[in-house]
């Protein structure tokens, strides 16, 4: 979970069986998707046209949508890119 002013650990529902130890090994290490590489987006301008067509028709300030991409490592494994291709409005329900 991410909240504004600080990270707080995340944990795993109560269960009668365990695969692991649940006890805190080591230091602590942030697990974001930035620490270790660097993030790129990107988007088909018709998928960004769609949305905006989407969102200038709509009659209320806020709505929701999905926008459907790929997440994937660039090839020298440096980067990752997330590739945004698609768009759904979504339902009103």
């Amino acid at each position: 979970r991410f909240l504004p002013e600080k990270m707080v650990p995340f944990s795993f529902p109560l269960s009668k069986c365990a695969l692991w130890d649940p006890v805190p090994m080591g230091d602590v290490i942030g697990s974001h998707i930035s620490y270790y590489r660097n993030p790129k987006l990107s988007m088909m301008e018709k998928t960004l046209r769609l949305a905006y067509r989407h969102a200038k028709q709509n009659e209320k300030k806020l709505f929701s949508c999905f926008l459907l991409g790929t997440l994937g490592v660039d090839e020298d494994g440096e980067g990752i890119t997330l590739t945004i291709d698609r768009f759904d409005p979504g339902r009103g329900v």
